[in-house]
C-alpha cells in the first residue's frame, strides 16, 4: 500500500511539473518545484497531526497539535503566540506572524487545529487509500494547515516570503466556538482589522463536471445560528382535545409546519434538529439532548424544538426572524409559545465585488498554471466558518485547503494530490498579493486592535 502511495505521488510530481510554466516567473516556477519535491514531507507531517486527536473539547489534544505545528512556523521566521481561551472554556488559538517589508498587502491566513472527533471517537487514525487518505481532520482542517505550510516553505525557498507580511491564525475551537464570542473571536477580529486580505484554508469546494470534479471558488459563506421554540399548553384529559384546547404538541407542530410552508428565500434555510414534548420536556445544559415524559390520554403540557438558521446577509436574518416571530405569535387555543435566538452564532460573509475581484486574481494564477478558471460556488453549498468574523473588515476568499469528502463523518477523506495543487495556487497568489500595494495604513495603536469590531458587537447584540 505504501509503495503504491509513493508511486502515485511521484507520478503526480511528474505530471504537475509541466503546467504552463512559461507564464510563471522564475520564482513561481521555483515554488512549484519545491512543493513537488516536498510531497512526501508534507504528507508525512499531515499524517502525524491527523493521528493526534484534537477534538474541540480535548484541550490537551488541541495543545498537542499546536506543539507539532508551532515549530514549523518558527523555522520559517514566524513569531508565534498561544492565546489561552480558558475564559471561553476552550483550549486556545495559535497565531504566527511574519513581518515583511510592509509594502504589499497584509495577508491573514485562517485555519483550525480542532476537529469534530473527540477523544472517545473510534475514528482516530490516518489510513492511505490510493490517492486518498482517510482520517479525522484529514481534510477539515489539518489538510488546510498542511497546505499553508507547504506554500510558505515554497515561498521561502523562492525568496518571496522575505518581504511578505503574513499572519496565520489557527483557532482551536472552530468546530464548536467558545462563549462568549466576544472573547473567543476577539483576537481573530483584531487581526482581520489589521489585514488587507483574508484567505480561508478550509476544504476546496468541487462540483461534478462532465469530465470529473471541477474546482470552485468561494467568495461567501452563510451565517449559522440556532433557535429554541418553547410551547406550553393546558394539560387535561385527552377526551377534551379539540377546538378549545389543542395542547403544546399540536401548537409546536403548527409552528414548525408554518416555518416549512413559508415562501423560501434564496440562500436561506432553517432546520429542525431536535424535538420533544409531553407532560414534561427538558433540554440538558448543552441543549443537545432532551428528556420528555407523557401519556397518550393526557393533552401535552409542554413541547420544545431546537433548530438552526442560515442566511447570506444580516438583512435576511432580520427578515426571517421577524417572520418566525409572527408565526409563533398566532397560537392555537389552549397554548402559548415563544422563540429565542442563541447568542453564539456565526455571522454571514456576503458576496462582495472585492471578494469577486480576489477570485479573479486567483483565476489569473490558474491560467498561468495551465488550470481551468474556477467559477463561483453557491454559498448555500458550504457551511459557516471563522472567516465570517472578519468579513466585515477585510476582503476574503474561502476554500484554499485541499479537496476532500465526508467531513464530520467517520469516512472523512482528503484528496492527497489536491494538497500540492492548492499549495501551488496559494504560494503564487500570496506572493503576488504580497507585492501589491496595501489598501490602507496599518493601525498604529495595538490596544485598538484588541477591541471587538463594531460589526461583531452589532452581531452579538442582534442575536441575543
Amino acid at each position: 500500500m505504501k509503495a503504491r502511495f509513493r508511486l502515485a505521488l511521484s507520478a503526480l510530481a511528474l505530471a504537475s511539473s509541466a503546467p504552463a510554466l512559461a507564464a510563471l516567473s522564475p520564482a513561481e516556477q521555483a515554488m512549484i518545484r519545491t512543493i513537488d519535491a516536498e510531497q512526501a514531507r508534507t504528507t508525512a507531517f499531515l499524517q502525524r497531526i491527523v493521528d493526534q486527536n484534537s477534538g474541540t473539547m480535548n484541550f490537551a489534544g488541541v495543545a498537542a497539535v499546536r506543539r507539532m505545528v508551532e515549530p514549523e512556523f518558527q523555522s520559517l521566521g514566524f513569531k508565534t503566540q498561544w492565546i489561552d481561551m480558558k475564559p471561553a472554556s476552550r483550549a486556545g488559538h495559535l497565531v504566527a506572524r511574519h513581518n515583511g517589508a510592509n509594502r504589499g498587502k497584509r495577508l491573514l491566513l485562517i485555519a483550525h487545529l480542532d476537529t469534530v472527533f473527540e477523544a472517545d471517537s473510534p475514528f482516530q487514525r490516518w489510513t492511505p487509500e490510493g490517492n486518498l487518505a482517510r482520517g479525522p481532520g484529514a481534510a477539515d482542517d489539518k489538510g488546510g494547515i498542511a497546505v499553508i505550510l507547504a506554500a510558505l516553505r515554497a515561498m521561502q525557498a523562492a525568496g518571496t516570503l522575505k518581504n511578505a507580511d503574513i499572519t496565520v491564525f489557527l483557532t482551536g475551537d472552530e468546530e464548536d466556538a467558545g462563549n462568549p464570542l466576544t472573547v473567543s473571536r476577539r483576537d481573530l477580529v483584531a487581526e482581520g482589522r489589521r489585514a488587507d486580505v483574508a484567505l480561508d484554508f478550509e476544504n476546496l469546494s468541487q462540483e461534478n463536471g462532465p469530465n470529473g470534479p471541477v474546482d470552485m471558488g468561494s467568495i461567501a459563506r452563510r451565517s449559522a445560528g440556532s433557535w429554541t421554540l418553547t410551547v406550553t399548553g393546558r394539560s387535561a384529559h385527552s377526551a377534551g382535545v379539540g377546538a378549545n384546547n389543542y395542547g403544546a404538541i399540536y401548537e409546536l407542530v403548527r409552528i414548525l409546519d408554518a416555518f416549512r410552508r413559508e415562501p423560501p428565500e434564496d440562500k436561506l434555510t432553517y432546520n429542525v434538529g431536535l424535538i420533544g414534548g409531553g407532560q414534561t420536556s427538558k433540554l440538558d445544559a448543552d441543549r443537545i439532548r432532551l428528556e420528555a415524559t407523557g401519556k397518550t390520554n393526557i393533552i401535552a403540557a409542554t413541547a420544545v424544538a431546537r433548530g438552526d438558521l442560515r442566511a447570506i446577509s444580516q438583512d435576511q436574518i432580520d427578515r426571517t426572524r421577524a417572520k418566525m416571530r409572527a408565526i409563533v405569535a398566532q397560537p392555537l387555543a389552549g397554548a402559548r409559545a415563544e422563540i429565542s435566538f442563541d447568542d453564539d452564532g456565526y455571522p454571514p460573509m456576503p458576496p462582495t465585488a472585492a471578494n469577486r475581484a480576489l477570485l479573479a486574481r486567483l483565476n489569473v494564477v490558474n491560467a498561468d498554471m495551465g488550470l481551468p478558471a474556477m467559477g463561483e460556488l453557491d454559498p448555500a453549498k458550504r457551511g459557516a466558518g471563522d472567516i465570517s468574523f472578519v468579513a466585515a473588515d477585510v476582503d476574503g476568499l474561502v476554500g484554499l485547503g485541499p479537496a476532500g469528502d465526508g467531513s464530520h463523518t467517520a469516512n472523512e477523506k482528503v484528496d492527497v494530490p489536491s494538497i500540492f495543487k492548492q499549495a501551488k495556487r496559494a504560494a503564487i497568489l500570496m506572493s503576488r498579493l504580497a507585492r501589491s500595494g496595501a489598501d490602507r495604513p496599518a493601525p498604529s495603536i495595538t490596544a485598538d486592535l484588541l477591541q471587538p469590531s463594531a460589526k461583531l458587537r452589532v452581531w452579538v447584540r442582534r442575536i441575543r
